[in-house]
């Protein structure tokens, strides 16, 4: 039996189809209005093998000059993000244990290829609160260890319409997808993977 994390939780498939395609459906409206982009890691500007966008009242975005960080407005086209689906934030509800209302939601969408090395979500300012984490398409191989980079790690498949939920001793977890597994989910027409990635910001 695999032993997550402590305040690591996975819920295996917390939505069902319908609920999927529901939330498949929002997020092409997000996209039709902040499109997905190629981000830039800091110093090298290395583009990155996601694409990325995000809703609600805060985004996270990256580029070579100014690094990590929230920003109210889309990085390439200067609009600001759309506001985030009531769909989501019902999820949020559902599973984050907190009483904050979610401000930023990442989208990144993985190509076959694409990858996300072992990273912390801690460029917040609240790291208190749960990290919600939601998988919809091509199942992925995660990994998940602890607060220090050479911690133990375990490692999972995602599959579509699961949630992991990265709270207590766990919000500061050592994360990434190490692969893809194409053709796994019939769920986006044209194959891959999107991670909705909800988080609150500021205290």
């Amino acid at each position: 039996m695999l032993v997550l994390p402590k305040g690591v939780r996975h819920i295996p498939g917390f939505l069902d189809r319908s609920r999927q395609e529901a939330l498949v459906e929002a997020v092409r409206h997000v996209v039709a209005e902040a499109p997905l982009y190629v981000p830039e890691m800091p110093k090298t500007g290395k583009p990155m093998s996601v694409r990325m966008t995000n809703c609600g009242a805060l985004g996270w975005v990256t580029d070579r000059e100014l690094g990590y960080r929230y920003q109210p407005e889309h990085p390439v086209s200067g609009r600001p993000w759309p506001p985030m689906p009531d769909i989501l934030i019902d999820i949020w509800r559902a599973v984050s244990g907190s009483d904050k209302t979610p401000e930023a939601c990442l989208i990144n969408f993985y190509s076959a290829e694409a990858r996300m090395g072992l990273h912390q979500d801690r460029d917040e300012r609240d790291l208190e609160t749960a990290v919600v984490s939601i998988s919809l398409g091509d199942s992925c191989l995660f990994r998940v260890g602890g607060r220090s980079r050479g911690a133990q790690t375990v490692s999972f498949r995602l599959e579509s319409g699961d949630v992991v939920v990265l709270g207590g001793e766990g919000r500061l977890a050592f994360h990434g997808v190490d692969r893809i597994y194409p053709n796994t989910s019939t769920l986006l027409k044209n194959g891959g993977r999107l991670n909705l990635t909800l988080r609150r910001v500021n205290l």
